[in-house]
């Protein structure tokens, strides 16, 4: 297991990888920060995958869409895994919502799916940004639910030209 912190235009990232596919990204003091990652896990500043995901994050933060080409393989449960790989169909400047996914995964599998399931496997992303749990909303128009923060899922929905208005932040005014 390899790690890297990358000082990015979108902040403070930890990559970790297994050396072949891309295993976590994760912004600085984000919720569940570095949940999957090794405790024996190497600093390696010059794995070839650590430079193509900078590059790509480098891209995405200036406003393009570039298309993940190296493998992916966020660590979690099997319904965890089915949800994230929902999250890469979800086209960039789009959103979803956690009802719309579960009603998506209840037609798949015959069966009810909560939309609160739903969104603890989306907080529980370990690969932030590339798998877009940004994109999902909730259904009256609230941004909640990023481990990132609700600031910075803004940030991201804009890099994107989501239009904001129609949607409310929920955190409690201070």
């Amino acid at each position: 297991m390899y790690k890297k912190v990358l000082d990015s235009p979108l902040g403070t990232l930890t990559l970790a990888s297994d050396g072949e596919q891309l295993t976590g990204v994760w912004l600085k003091g984000q919720k569940y920060e570095k949940q999957t990652i090794h405790q024996s896990a190497v600093v390696r500043n010059d794995l070839p995958l650590f430079l193509k995901v900078e590059e790509w994050l480098e891209r995405y933060a200036h406003g393009e869409a570039p298309a993940i080409d190296f493998p992916l393989k966020p660590e979690g449960s099997m319904f965890r895994q089915e949800v994230w790989k929902h999250l890469l169909t979800i086209p960039y400047g789009e959103v979803e919502t956690y009802g719309n996914i579960a009603k998506k995964m209840e037609r798949h599998h015959g069966r009810n799916m909560s939309a609160q399931a739903v969104g603890g496997a989306v907080g529980h992303n370990p690969i932030s940004i590339l798998i877009p749990c940004h994109r999902v909303v909730g259904s009256n128009g609230s941004l909640t639910g990023y481990a990132g923060g609700i600031e910075m899922k803004k940030h991201l929905l804009m890099i994107e030209g989501v239009q904001l208005n129609g949607f409310y932040d929920p955190s409690p005014v201070r």
